[in-house]
């Protein structure tokens, strides 16, 4: 579990909390802690029996026969059921009013726009399907998506979803190399992709990086292409073909086929912030599942909501929260293909104003760079149809969080700040945002059928407000199978820790009132003195300061305390860097939270290393830090001069 002995030291406290909106309340699914508490009860007495009664939301063909078979660390949910995962998503909404509801609203980042609703949703998903089984797809076969964020996207996932095939989508900025190792660890036969995609105003040769793959992955046979952005490119005669040819040839007749609810839905490859990617595999009915019914309770959907979660469909987020989820419940999704920032940093609100978007999910990252870009641009625009702001991929630090609900929900929008991972599927803990009040930092509470606690290294449950392991202790229906070919990896790092446990290899404390306050990856506590801290909690420290935008907070090997605590401090925009303002970092990191966390190093840079989906790649700091060559993938790096400056700035 750790190397260093101890539990972690928390040293954060907020005691600002906000109660939900009594009129958000009055029209909400949950519309209290009563009936939050109650859910929350019934599923933890008799799991089986609630996540049964659940599963009735979804389709089925035909129904199961067993709730959950549970050979640790193995489960099979809703056994001898079977269903569709494309039919739930689209069929169900054909026959009433949801037909020619907005299913897909859509912004290339040109400022290109097209809606496809249900009904045009479900002719192309099952015209794309036929593509695939006219060019020799068949059920249990991979199909590797590598593509922009376009609809198309979407409709080739749901289409492999129909007919029974495997898909694993590659987030459309990742290398050639990159490309080649998934799909060789996938075995996958067919490659859809574009020409190429818009990013800040470029185009990304997809299609080159493409090529460059193939000379590496044999196992793919067939390269279907969507011409997005008019580029000429190499298509290989008998390998190689046009989206659009084959769709005209191909009939919109292609009715859904009932799939074992265990059936494999997809493999996803983790973004390498970490090192090394692995395949994790999500299977049908328990996914969808969860990411139906956390996308309801979570979101609080009301039917004539415009839900815009600013993901890509590379990412879990994208999967679970772009597509599966809400489209399975008939909600209108948002689609932007570019960046916040293009052409100018208010392109977000622009989008919010201009759709009348009314749910908004994004991560920290991205509300740090809004602070840094400056308060005019929201404040240039209309944002008043919002009502709900979430948060994802990352703690949020309390700043930050103060700030989103000042700045965007002007007081009056609830904010959803949820925990989970690939491996979860979906949403672990969250607030349900009529029945819980948010504290700023902290994901609040497990959802239902959720057991999640903090515990030390041996299993016990740690005491209010004591640092420790975050595990989940049952079963839920979205967990991931296993990882790809590797089981043997699976059992170790998820489930060998604590046995018949999931270890999430985050941290986190669980304070007085039941709230959990995830503070990081258990890879990034610092070993200072003999004390393991946060990092996450010095980097709300520093993002407390009127001058900071956004840190990254690693440890540096120092021979008197084994670990120093070295920062990486982005300014806000005007703000003069110098050695004054140094030493003002450090006094205010020890005021906030004491002496044993002052930093012993603090190093000003325009930018941080993030993957595309938003996460500070630390790892890469703290070989920077230690005066280190950089290991591992790198493939998902945004913005790749940011670590020659980041080393210019070190010599």
């Amino acid at each position: 579990m750790s190397t260093s002995s101890g539990n972690i030291t928390s040293v954060l406290k907020e005691t600002r909390a906000f109660i939900p909106p009594a009129e958000f309340s009055a029209n909400a699914h949950v519309k209290s802690m009563a009936e939050y508490e109650k859910l929350w009860q019934d599923a933890a007495k008799d799991p089986e029996k609630f996540w049964g009664q659940q599963a009735e939301t979804l389709q089925w063909m035909q129904k199961w026969n067993k709730v959950l078979e549970w050979n640790p660390p193995h489960a099979k949910w809703f056994v001898g059921g079977k269903l569709n995962i494309s039919a739930n998503c689209l069929d169900r909404h054909l026959h009433g009013p949801r037909h020619n509801k907005a299913a897909i609203i859509w912004e290339g980042e040109p400022g290109e726009q097209r809606i496809l609703t249900y009904q045009m949703l479900h002719r192309e998903v099952c015209k794309f399907a036929n593509v695939l089984k006219n060019i020799g797809t068949k059920s249990g076969d991979r199909v590797t998506i590598y593509m922009p964020m376009i609809p198309e996207a979407a409709i080739a996932m749901l289409a492999c979803a129909r007919i029974g095939a495997i898909h694993s989508v590659i987030f459309g900025g990742y290398s050639a190399d990159a490309v080649a190792d998934r799909n060789n660890d996938a075995g996958a036969k067919i490659l859809i992709t574009a020409d190429g995609g818009w990013r800040r105003g470029k185009v990304i040769p997809l299609k080159e990086n493409v090529d460059k793959s193939l000379e590496k992955s044999p196992t793919i046979e067939k390269v279907v292409v969507f011409n997005r952005c008019n580029l000429s490119v190499n298509m290989k005669a008998g390998r190689d073909m046009w989206w659009h040819e084959e769709m005209a040839k191909a009939s919109a007749d292609c009715p859904a086929e009932p799939f074992d609810s265990e059936h494999p839905l997809f493999i996803l490859y983790t973004s390498g912030s970490t090192g090394k990617p692995k395949g994790i595999l999500h299977t049908s009915a328990g996914y969808l599942l969860g990411t139906s019914s956390t996308h309801k309770w979570v979101f609080d959907l009301k039917e004539d909501d415009v839900y815009w979660c600013t993901a890509d469909v590379g990412w879990i987020t994208g999967h679970s929260y772009i597509v599966y989820g809400p489209l399975c419940n008939g909600a209108t999704v948002m689609m932007f293909e570019g960046a916040p920032n293009h052409p100018k940093e208010d392109r977000f609100w622009e989008i919010i104003e201009k759709y009348r978007v009314s749910i908004f999910y994004t991560a920290p990252t991205a509300i740090r760079a809004f602070i840094k870009w400056g308060d005019h641009w929201p404040d240039s625009h209309d944002l008043s149809s919002l009502r709900l702001l979430g948060s994802v991929g990352e703690p949020i630090n309390t700043e930050a969080w103060m700030w989103y609900h000042e700045k965007i929900g002007k007081g009056r929008c609830p904010i959803v700040d949820t925990w989970w991972q690939t491996e979860t599927g979906s949403m672990m803990i969250a607030p349900m945002p009529g029945a819980i009040p948010t504290k700023p930092g902290s994901a609040t509470k497990p959802l239902p059928g959720i057991i999640a606690e903090v515990v030390d290294q041996k299993g016990n449950r740690v005491a209010a407000n004591q640092g420790g392991f975050l595990v989940i202790r049952k079963p839920w229906p979205s967990m991931l199978r296993t990882i790809f070919n590797d089981d043997v990896r699976y059992k170790e790092q998820y489930w060998s820790q604590i046995p018949n446990t999931y270890f999430t290899a985050d941290g986190a404390r669980e304070d007085e009132d039941g709230y959990i306050w995830v503070m990081g990856r258990v890879d990034d506590v610092l070993n200072v003195a003999g004390h393991r801290l946060s990092t996450m909690e010095i980097e709300s420290a520093l993002g407390s300061h009127a001058k900071v935008a956004e840190s990254a907070v690693v440890g540096k090997p120092d021979e008197i305390k084994g670990e120093g605590i070295c920062c990486f401090v982005t300014v806000k925009a005007g703000v003069v860097v110098s050695e004054e303002l140094k030493k003002e970092l450090r006094d205010h990191v020890t005021k906030e939270i004491g002496a044993l966390a002052r930093p012993d190093e603090i190093r000003f840079t325009d930018s941080l290393p993030k993957t595309r989906s938003g996460k500070i790649m630390r790892r890469l700091l703290r070989d920077i830090a230690s005066g280190k060559q950089t290991t591992g993938d790198t493939s998902t790096l945004e913005d790749y001069t940011v670590l020659s400056k980041l080393r210019q700035e070190d010599e």
